[in-house]
């Protein structure tokens, strides 16, 4: 079964679903007007240096 998890966890699905979950957190980040964690950033494709520059007014 471990090895089954370990599958999902590096196959698409796992990527998908780290995605969303970065997105999520970055979203709920953004509307708390905070920067959001460079490691969700990264997971969404976006340089931290880049979203620096944004405004969250």
């Amino acid at each position: 079964m471990s090895v089954l998890n370990g599958a999902i966890r590096m196959g698409f699905l796992g990527r998908a679903i780290a995605v969303f979950g970065a997105a999520s957190a970055a979203a709920a980040a953004v509307e708390a007007h905070r920067s959001p964690n460079r490691h969700d950033l990264r997971a969404l494709g976006i340089k931290p240096e880049d979203f620096s520059k944004v405004r969250l007014d």
